[in-house]
């Protein structure tokens, strides 16, 4: 790797492991709004998307230009692809932090229902997940990746059991239908995002040792 190569490498991997504290930080304040009915902390989730959103273009803008100043092969060339991919799926993840942002300010506008469903403890592993797929890449921690990829049917099997249960409860109480759903949405979104960071730590494989994970298969 040339001088030139590394500096710039140095650069990237800054700019990316930038971008994650942002998104990290985005989501765990969307989840907490939507928990304490906290508006102010739902606006500024999308007030800062804009941050998100610009962050993720120059790092894109960044590996595009190093692509075709440089024309790395091997480990440097896999290095960059993974980046762009793990670029654009944190970008993703922010947006699931607005939408659940947007549905914090709708459920902090109606009067508090009793729920029988545990969004919490359904975000605390969604949490840990996203944060040793990140830990993953800072580390470059193949062991922990895979750790991560394996937990990702706990979580579909928790939102699973959460649309029963909003199912029933929309059956009993119809006219809490609206606001059901809601509920609703915010475990589709942080399944998503689990979906993510299975995603991120698949990369993370990528970039260590050029293995393809995808489809269910770990070598």
């Amino acid at each position: 790797m040339s001088i030139h190569l590394q500096r710039e490498m140095g650069k990237l991997k800054s700019r990316l492991l930038s971008l994650c504290a942002v998104v990290e930080d985005q989501v765990q304040m969307a989840i907490e709004a939507f928990l304490q009915r906290n508006e102010a902390l739902a606006l500024e989730v999308e007030e800062r998307d804009n941050e998100v959103d610009q962050r993720e273009v120059e790092v894109e803008e960044e590996c595009l230009k190093m692509l075709a100043l440089y024309q790395p092969v091997a480990a440097d060339l896999r290095l960059i692809v993974a980046v762009l991919k793990i670029n654009n799926d944190l970008e993703r993840i922010g947006d699931l932090a607005v939408n659940i942002a947007r549905k914090a300010l709708a459920v902090a506008a109606e009067p508090p229902i009793e729920v029988f469903f545990d969004i919490a403890g359904m975000w605390e592993k969604v949490q840990a997940m996203l944060r040793d797929s990140l830990d993953a890449l800072v580390n470059m921690n193949t062991q922990l990746a895979e750790d991560v990829y394996t937990r990702d049917d706990e979580v579909d099997r928790i939102k699973h059991e959460m649309r029963l249960r909003i199912e029933e409860t929309a059956r009993r109480q119809p006219e809490l239908l609206n606001r059901l759903l809601r509920f609703l949405a915010v475990s589709r979104n942080l399944e998503r995002i689990a979906d993510y960071s299975v995603s991120i730590a698949q990369d993370v494989i990528y970039m260590v040792n050029g293995t393809i994970v995808r489809h269910g298969q770990l070598d």
